[in-house]
């Protein structure tokens, strides 16, 4: 019974993506210094920019896959928390990387932030609107919670990405400021996510299923079964989450590499490390409006970047000020105008009881204009 529980939770996939990743994490720490030392050529970047980038997609679709797995079990929004936190710290662990890398990149965070915004909020919300809307006409979505996202958005995002334009000329924060500005960003986020999991967890799940939620909450007799599975899939999430970790220095020197070798603009480092973690995510966020869950799909979007400003702020100021690299948090004046579009249009998208299509395609356009001005500003 165990030996044929194991071979279901762990499948011969999982299997795959453990060993591929691991065998690509051993293969860099014993060639990588060579490979990636000053013998680097365009050719060589590309061959291993292609295999870091196919191998920490396929370890972060795992990652999403052992805690969507996780999120079912423990129900919403315990579940999706979890989704989001992992996914969320492998992009931190991304832009930590490219700050320590060789190269001089002090707007990786906010490039990021931002990319994950346009991303998430335009892109994929935009397409869950749409796909849900074509499976199962208009959805019911909790009103309450989603109010609580954006407000967080309007507040953590304001004062992270806006503030520090008018704090100094170059957009960064002081040393005096980063520290408050990290504490006070790390306390809210921690008070968001206690009421979120405590007291208020009701604003956070499916309307037709707020019924349920007291049920929820009231303690069960635990299956043994089920917390050994959880525990499985705990112990694959971190075994996947590690050959990200220990390969995203490596991802970070030949993406330096090629955006100096191609002239590209800085910004699409942030746009590249966005794609590589918020794909599996997003995939997922699609497939819950499809399923007529759009609560799940709204937690997983806007619960995402809510996590994303949440930790990489406080972050990247830190390291900033640990390592004495310059940090520049401040987004130009067009993507300012960009930001409060995406935002007036999320609060207009979410401010009635149910979604509806048109606004998909509306965010979609966003999305556009954005790709548009990345390359030609």
């Amino acid at each position: 019974m165990e030996h044929a529980g194991l071979k279901t939770l762990i499948t011969p996939v999982t299997w795959l993506r453990l060993l591929g990743s691991w065998s690509i994490v051993v293969l860099f720490m014993l060639f990588g210094g060579q490979w990636l030392g000053d013998s680097l050529n365009a050719t060589t970047a590309t061959i291993v920019f292609l295999v870091l980038f196919v191998t920490i997609l396929a370890a972060s679709f795992g990652v999403v896959r052992e805690a969507d797995h996780l999120a079912h079990q423990l129900g919403e929004p315990y579940g999706t928390l979890i989704l989001t936190l992992s996914i969320v710290l492998i992009e931190v662990i991304l832009i930590v990387s490219v700050l320590l890398g060789p190269g001089d990149f002090p707007t990786i965070g906010r490039d990021s932030i931002y990319a994950v915004m346009m991303i998430i909020l335009n892109l994929i919300t935009g397409l869950c609107l749409i796909a849900g809307a074509a499976r199962n006409d208009d959805q019911e979505f909790n009103r309450q919670g989603t109010t609580t996202y954006l407000s967080m958005i309007v507040l953590l995002t304001g004062v992270g990405l806006i503030l520090p334009n008018y704090t100094s000329s170059a957009g960064e924060f002081s040393a005096t400021q980063a520290i408050g500005i990290s504490l006070l960003t790390a306390v809210v986020y921690g008070v968001f996510l206690y009421l979120q999991m405590g007291s208020h967890r009701h604003d956070y799940v499916q309307p037709n299923q707020a019924v349920q939620t007291a049920e929820l909450v009231e303690p069960k007799p635990r299956d043994p079964q089920a917390t050994r599975a959880m525990l499985i899939r705990t112990c694959l999430l971190v075994a996947l989450i590690l050959p990200i970790v220990l390969l995203a220095h490596d991802l970070a020197i030949v993406t330096d590499y090629g955006i100096a070798a191609s002239g590209a603009p800085v910004a699409v480092g942030g746009v590249l490390i966005a794609i590589i973690v918020f794909t599996p995510e997003s995939i997922t966020a699609i497939k819950a409006a499809m399923n007529n869950e759009m609560q799940r799909a709204i937690n997983l979007c806007l619960g995402a970047f809510v996590s994303t400003v949440g930790l990489t702020v406080p972050v990247v100021l830190i390291i900033g000020l640990l390592t004495g690299k310059q940090v520049i948090m401040g987004i130009s004046n067009t993507e300012i105008v960009l930001f409060l579009i995406t935002l007036i249009l999320s609060m207009l998208s979410f401010s009635g009881k149910r979604t509806s299509p048109i606004q998909g395609y509306m965010h979609l356009m966003v999305f556009v204009v954005f790709g548009l001005l990345l390359f030609y500003p």
